[in-house]
């Protein structure tokens, strides 16, 4: 692909939007991002906090350990922590810079201030609305689609921002209908590594610094120790447990960086930490890594786009694709090969539902990456899955628009029932 094509351009800029670094599971980071911005506009430490918030909110914030906060989880930690000490300006980084006072300042704030928390159901499967209360004055600041789109920020009776909810749906992001694997494949062969090198080099750094963290560690259930114990020669071992260690330390607590895709931290850590150990363990060079990095991050992303931010469908089973079509890119693959195993992989894991951000995502990591090498080896022996086979359907694309419209539409129902038995318990 030359660089006067057009979707050069749009390439570079879908990695530059997506590989986005966050400090925490990111849905509880944008309620403390929005609880940060209202402060900011109410001008003082609130008295008081409304948070109104989506079913999938809900689900993805119950379970997760919030980063600086001495171990705490749920939404009224990550409101609190976000009024207490984040950043409003660092946005998916708004609590990198708490200090211990902060820490101790927010325990304080979760005794003394009423924090109260609402299912919002207001047909929209990301929403969070803050609302910051101080003697006479209020602030309200809402995020509508994806993490940092806010859409709404009011102080008393004055608008300071509104946004169409209706433009929101675009998420804000590039047009992403150009992208295809073909494309992917084609990018990644010709992109100039300084196009994408910083955005990369990024990603290799964070992600790879929190996975030896959550092996160094204990974590959570200990997923990743768990898979490399008693198999630390072996590769594909390695790859499933390296991943998972990221996820065990990045769900419970650990204050480290990721960087994300589509919005998620552990579908970053699936896409790129396999390929980086596999391509690490088999010496091959740097460039090579930024060019597989390329393939799977925007394989990864083409997956999400028809399934969205949200959804009972789990995301790493995209991000396992993803991290598959890098390493089949690291053997010599090329489209071909790529598409055979972006739908061997997806044929195997399409079944696993998201319930929430939880220690069990690392296991679920591990699962996905598994399933692109099973995929992976499939194709080495001249084995595939074909149209028809569930939901299958002949062409590498066709297949990826089944699975948008399983997990965005099919899966609906799930997903409230899912919801719903999460907040019984």
């Amino acid at each position: 692909m030359e660089k006067t094509d057009p979707r050069y351009a749009q390439y570079v800029q879908v990695l530059r939007e997506e590989l986005l670094p966050a400090m925490g599971c990111t849905e509880p980071i944008a309620i403390a991002y929005a609880a940060a911005k209202a402060r900011a506009v109410l001008g003082a430490l609130p008295e008081r906090l409304l948070v109104e918030v989506s079913g999938n909110i809900i689900k993805n914030v119950k379970s997760v350990v919030v980063p600086h906060t001495g171990g705490l989880r749920g939404i009224a930690a990550a409101a609190a922590v976000g009024a207490v000490a984040g950043d409003a300006e660092a946005e998916l980084e708004v609590l990198s810079r708490v200090t211990e006072e902060q820490i101790a300042a927010t325990a304080a704030f979760l005794k003394s201030a009423g924090i109260e928390v609402r299912h919002a159901d207001t047909g929209h499967i990301f929403d969070i609305r803050v609302s910051a209360f101080g003697g006479v004055d209020s602030a309200c600041v809402r995020i509508v689609d994806y993490h940092t789109n806010l859409v709404l920020v009011r102080r008393n009776d004055a608008v300071l921002l509104e946004k169409e909810i209706g433009a929101a749906r675009g998420e804000g992001l590039s047009d992403r209908s150009f992208m295809s694997v073909e494309g992917i494949v084609d990018f990644a062969g010709s992109v100039d590594p300084e196009d994408v090198g910083e955005t990369l080099e990024r990603q290799i750094a964070y992600n790879m610094a929190i996975a030896e963290e959550g092996l160094r560690n204990s974590y959570g259930a200990n997923i990743g120790k768990t898979l490399l114990r008693g198999h630390e020669d072996c590769l594909d071992y390695k790859l499933r447990a390296w991943a998972a260690a990221a996820s065990d330390a990045r769900m419970n607590g650990c204050e480290l960086p990721v960087v994300i895709n589509s919005g998620s931290g552990n579908q970053g850590i699936t896409t790129s930490v396999p390929v980086i150990v596999y391509a690490r363990e088999k010496g091959l060079s740097h460039e090579e890594l930024l060019r597989a990095l390329t393939v799977a991050n925007l394989v990864t992303t083409h997956l999400k786009t028809g399934i969205g931010r949200l959804s009972a469908y789990c995301g790493a089973v995209s991000a396992g694709c993803g991290a598959a079509a890098g390493i089949a890119w690291l053997q010599g693959g090329r489209f071909h090969r790529i598409a055979h195993v972006i739908v061997n992989a997806v044929a195997v894991t399409s079944g696993i539902v998201c319930d929430g951000a939880k220690a069990s995502c690392a296991a679920k990591i591990a699962s996905a990456v598994d399933a692109g090498l099973l995929a992976l080896d499939m194709y080495r022996d001249g084995n595939q899955f074909y149209g028809g086979d569930g939901i299958v359907k002949k062409g590498v694309e066709n297949t990826i628009a089944n699975v948008g419209r399983l997990a965005r539409f099919g899966m609906e129902q799930t997903d409230k029932e899912i919801i719903s038995l999460m907040m019984e318990s």
